[in-house]
């Protein structure tokens, strides 16, 4: 089936190495960036591919509510959203930029997708230490390491992605069958070319993750009929689509561990 891929945060460099992707394999994208500007280096990634690219200029810090991200679902009427967006190293001093985008638009498209019943999946770019509860597959030294990064390093990024995280899990517990919530979490990202991954459960907290893996992941996650979850991020030995098939076929969720009862709530 062809898919209608509303993709957010579009001119980032994830999203960036997904667009030719998701267009090479037949579908239909349209991507928002922020910036009229931007235009040009988006239309450029559609030439040769046999999907149809469209662009949206808004801005995501302007989406106060699940009514303006519901206004932007209706209009573009996706079956697949992908949330690639973040404030990245432009949060702010006090981390505003952080919760407007990474957490509040998040949130508020999360739910718009939820509440619209033609949309089938969301994929939401998250980072792997963004959970509250120690995992049982890492060691006690990986968890201090995680907890560093979340109230000391990455502290406002991290609560918007948990709190984005979170809401996003009890929103599609309330939706139930019908609607695939993905959070694809990746750890530190580079340039690099994509190689082999560890998807699931990686062993381990601290590691870096190729963003052109994460992109080619994300596609191949969503194709697969992964039916939602958590799934942690690194670079590792096994290839993209054995990895992906694994996750599948084992029913992994990294969401193992946190407060689900308190979790879903938030939904209420």
């Amino acid at each position: 089936m062809s898919q209608h891929v509303l993709l957010l945060g579009g001119h980032g460099k994830i999203a960036q190495l997904m667009t030719p992707i998701l267009l090479s394999h037949g579908y239909t994208v349209t991507s928002v960036i922020r910036d009229q500007a931007q235009t040009a280096t988006i239309t450029k990634l559609g030439e040769g591919k046999p999907g149809k690219l469209s662009v949206l200029v808004r801005s995501l810090e302007d989406i106060k509510s699940e009514q303006d991200a519901r206004s932007v679902v209706d209009e573009v009427k996706p079956t697949w959203v992908i949330f690639s967006a973040g404030a990245g190293q432009n949060g702010g001093p006090d981390g505003s930029r952080h919760f407007a985008v990474d957490r509040d638009a998040a949130k508020h498209f999360s739910g718009a997708a939820v509440h619209t019943p033609t949309v089938t999946a969301f994929l939401l770019i998250s980072y792997n230490s963004s959970r509250r509860n120690k995992p049982s597959w890492w060691s006690d030294a990986d968890w201090a390491y995680a907890t560093k990064l979340n109230t000391e390093i990455l502290r406002p990024y991290a609560e918007a992605k948990i709190a984005a995280d979170e809401y996003f899990a009890a929103l599609a517990h309330k939706r139930g069958a019908g609607f695939r919530a993905i959070s694809l979490r990746p750890g530190w990202l580079t340039a690099e070319p994509a190689g082999g991954v560890e998807l699931g459960k990686p062993s381990k907290s601290d590691g870096k993750v190729s963003r052109e893996a994460v992109a080619k992941t994300a596609v191949a996650v969503l194709e697969s009929g992964y039916k939602g979850g958590w799934l942690d991020m690194l670079d590792g030995e096994e290839e993209i689509q054995a990895a992906v098939e694994r996750v599948v076929r084992e029913g992994i969720d990294t969401f193992e561990g946190e407060d689900a009862e308190r979790i879903y709530k938030l939904a209420d």
